[in-house]
């Protein structure tokens, strides 16, 4: 009989690329039964960029791709699991909340959570089915640090009070994955007898993918995901865009975009220099990505964030899956892995302006080879190292651990 997964989540929409698209959907081709619950807000679910989905998925229980679909109400749950601030004494009362008592409805053998708040069910869970003398196991899936010790936003007696209890949630987790090696040495520093693996949020092999041709005039640029407060700045690309545009044959292409209720205005000047494409369907994001020479990731603000500085978002390996080099910020993981497989560029300021990324574009734009030798790089290392295949494997391994299983090394 097949080992059951119960994947516990908070936040996070039910199609996410990282928890549905890839490990989900893994899990049961390497033969679990897996069940997500996972948060209605306002009584639907919704998409990858916050929108209701309000013509489908309205039952509470479903199955969708081979993977069970339980839902619960977002609005619901969230006071009570706010009570991982409380006493450790109290945590009784948050864990009466309903994706406890949904994970606990499942009766799995292996619960796999993605946030600080799922976390928290999570352990309620677990000692749940201690008290009927069940032993499951609990993965802790970190997609970034809760709390962030830079985050200035976040008082610093909240933080504090977060990672007390993150530490204490941790003394009950059997596995942690994380998404980057600078995180995996956070976890290690705080509990290092931890089992921590590092599964980056790579994309599966690109199938169709051509060699790029570098030799046209026309040079196009790419911002991949969301668009929000920290992320895809809407003014820097336009400068951008206006800059270069002067100089050089130059369009910007947007793949995804604003978030659900905000909006991209293009002035008038630049409607034929930068494409919105909007959301796009997850495996049609390399078709998108075919023209694309350079793709662009800036975060700000690196010293008020470890997150930041230690991320490798889905975009980053996106672009590198289909040949198109990085343009960044000096980000400490990020520049680690660029300036150690040659597949993009790091300016070498935390904080570069609109001014700074045009130089650089204009400075890659005559220097074709160079653009060359680093797209073919970029595809080379997901092909080898990367791509999601290779995470799988690694997926595979934990599990394996977790289960009792023979490990299987892999190259």
């Amino acid at each position: 009989m097949a080992k059951k997964v119960c994947m516990l989540v908070a936040e996070h929409p039910f199609l996410d690329s990282r928890v549905f698209k890839r490990e989900a959907k893994s899990l049961k081709k390497l033969g679990y039964d897996v069940t997500m619950i996972v948060p209605r807000k306002s009584g639907y679910l919704f998409d990858i960029d916050g929108t209701p989905i309000k013509d489908k998925f309205l039952q509470q229980t479903f199955t969708y791709e081979g993977i069970t679909i339980v839902t619960y109400d977002y609005e619901e749950s969230r006071t009570p699991l706010s009570k991982v601030l409380s006493p450790e004494s109290q945590w009784e009362q948050g864990f009466n909340n309903p994706l406890t008592k949904l994970g606990v409805a499942q009766d799995a053998d292996i619960y796999h959570v993605h946030e600080y708040l799922s976390l928290f069910a999570g352990v309620g869970v677990k000692r749940a089915l201690q008290k009927k003398n069940k032993a499951i196991k609990l993965v802790y899936d970190s997609h970034e640090l809760t709390p962030d010790p830079f985050d200035s936003r976040t008082p610093t007696h909240l933080r504090t009070n977060l990672k007390e209890k993150l530490l204490i949630m941790l003394k009950e987790v059997d596995f942690v994955i994380t998404i980057s090696h600078s995180i995996k040495s956070w976890f290690l520093s705080q509990a290092p007898a931890l089992p921590v693996e590092v599964i980056y949020n790579s994309p599966p092999l690109a199938s169709e993918y051509t060699p790029k041709d570098f030799n046209r005039n026309q040079l196009v640029m790419c911002y991949e995901g969301n668009m929000d407060y920290k992320r895809g700045n809407k003014n820097k690309i336009l400068d951008m865009t206006e800059i270069c545009s002067k100089t050089i044959d130059f369009h910007f292409k947007v793949i995804g975009g604003t978030r659900y209720g905000d909006s991209f205005e293009l002035p008038s000047h630049l409607a034929d220099k930068v494409e919105l494409t909007g959301w796009v369907d997850y495996y049609s994001i390399a078709k998108h990505m075919k023209d694309v020479d350079i793709g662009w990731i800036d975060y700000e603000d690196l010293n008020e964030s470890l997150n930041r500085s230690y991320a490798m978002p889905n975009k980053f390996f996106s672009y590198l899956n289909n040949g198109v080099p990085v343009l960044v910020n000096r980000c400490h993981e990020m520049e680690s892995f660029i300036r150690s497989h040659r597949c993009g560029l790091v300016l070498d300021k935390k904080e570069a302006t609109a001014k700074d990324y045009a130089n650089a574009i204009l400075y890659l734009n005559q220097n074709k080879s160079l653009l060359n030798e680093m797209s073919l790089n970029a595809r080379n290392v997901m092909k080898e190292s990367y791509c999601w295949e290779k995470m799988e494997q690694r997926l595979k391994n934990v599990y394996d651990q977790l289960s009792g299983h023979e490990i299987t090394f892999f190259t």
